[in-house]
């Protein structure tokens, strides 16, 4: 499972997704070009570095390849978005995602390395379906096609349970990422019982939202 992020590009979106993973556990690097921006989200991140996000050499800087996913969230920025897209390819990152806010950019993307493409207005339409549906859900983020991260309550039927004994993977395709009490988040023990109050940070398959919420 994924550990690691850096997210590229610290827009509301970026900051947003970086503040989630950080707050359940995750390695996160965040990265700017607005150090003023950088500076004040030290506490927000595992590492906060201002880099000019166009420039190659200020990119390998960020020493992606010790990274498990990088997220570009520059959709506006085509040539800082291209340039990290491609670096991150090339330093061996194991998935790329991207955001884009039309489908020609999302091509071009791709084109140059981005494994996955997320839309933003798809997403924040997704997003608010689903709050529509459930007031479980907390935060959804797309990762790839298939794959979202979304934080959100346990469900009444579970508290009580143990990630073992409900088979989350089993019957949902879903992978307990983190469990956050209060402030502070830990990696599930799979036969501690959920508790009451407690948030799940879970990847899971696009496909298996409707069957939680």
């Amino acid at each position: 499972m994924y550990k690691s992020f850096a997210i590229l590009g610290m827009g509301k979106y970026g900051q947003k997704l970086a503040e989630t993973l950080y707050g359940n556990g995750a390695d996160v690097l965040v990265a700017d070009d607005d150090k003023e921006l950088i500076d004040s989200l030290g506490s927000s991140a595992t590492y906060a570095m201002a880099a000019d996000l166009s420039d190659p050499e200020s990119i390998k800087e960020l020493g992606l390849s010790n990274f498990d996913v990088v997220v570009i969230c520059m959709s506006r920025h085509i040539e800082a978005s291209v340039m990290c897209a491609m670096i991150a390819k090339e330093e061996g990152v194991p998935l790329v995602v991207a955001k884009a806010d039309s489908e020609r950019m999302g091509k071009l993307l791709r084109k140059v390395g981005a494994d996955r493409i997320t839309y933003v207005e798809e997403e924040a339409a997704i997003r608010a379906a689903n709050h529509l549906v459930s007031d479980d859900l907390l935060e959804y983020f797309d990762l790839s096609d298939n794959l979202c991260l979304i934080d959100m309550k346990p469900k009444a039927e579970w508290i009580g349970k143990s990630v073992k004994e409900l088979d989350l993977r089993g019957k949902y395709n879903i992978n307990v990422v983190a469990i956050k009490k209060g402030s502070a988040s830990t990696q599930p023990d799979p036969d501690a019982p959920i508790e009451e109050g407690c948030e799940l940070l879970l990847a899971i398959d696009k496909k298996s939202i409707k069957k939680i919420l």
